[in-house]
């Protein structure tokens, strides 16, 4: 998927569409599993189909995801998926207007929730899970000192790494390959 600032005016209807917990899955299921039907995606979140199909609408008129005609074996047989496209956001894409601000910090403490959530769930499955990963899942931080600059060259370093990961051509060795969400922050902090 391609990166794509998003903040300032118009551009706030799509932080606000993501800053629903709800919506917020969906946008994951999509992407870690590729397009799907209404009814796939209220089995996957264990939502009714209608709330699904509302949820739906939202991140369409938003411009994230599109409904995907091509891929549907009958006429009543509605399949969405993703616009490529990634979505990054600043606290100083929306200085000067407050509305926005709000909607980029709910959107904010939204994502970080979700990336909490997720981290919490692996340390609480059980051994079997654990073992079936071996050395694969990692957690790490660093002290750096840097300039505001050198933030953003290792900010573009790590985004062209996971870049060519979620780009690369999938391996046809029979091994199963399952989703694996990959986070970072790098932010001014003090110890």
């Amino acid at each position: 998927m391609e990166n794509a600032d998003v903040g300032q005016g118009a551009e706030s209807r799509v932080l606000a569409a993501m800053s629903h917990p709800l919506r917020r899955r969906l946008l994951d299921v999509l992407e870690a599993e590729g397009p799907a039907t209404v009814s796939v995606l209220a089995e996957r979140t264990g939502q009714a189909v209608a709330n699904v199909s509302h949820h739906l609408r939202v991140l369409g008129a938003a411009g994230l995801i599109e409904a995907a005609p091509d891929l549907a074996r009958t006429s009543r047989e509605r399949w969405w998926r993703l616009v490529p496209r990634r979505v990054r956001w600043s606290r100083r894409d929306d200085a000067g207007d407050p509305a926005a601000r709000v909607v980029a910090d709910a959107a904010t403490a939204l994502n970080l929730e979700r990336q909490i959530g997720v981290v919490r769930a692996w340390y609480a499955a059980g051994d079997d899970a654990h073992a079936a990963w071996g050395k694969g899942p990692f957690s790490t931080d660093r002290w750096l000192r840097l300039t505001p600059e050198e933030l953003a060259e290792l900010e573009q370093e790590l985004q062209e790494l996971l870049a060519r990961w979620e780009n690369r051509k999938i391996p046809e060795d029979g091994r199963r390959r399952e989703p694996v969400l990959f986070f970072a922050y790098g932010i001014p902090a003090q110890p």
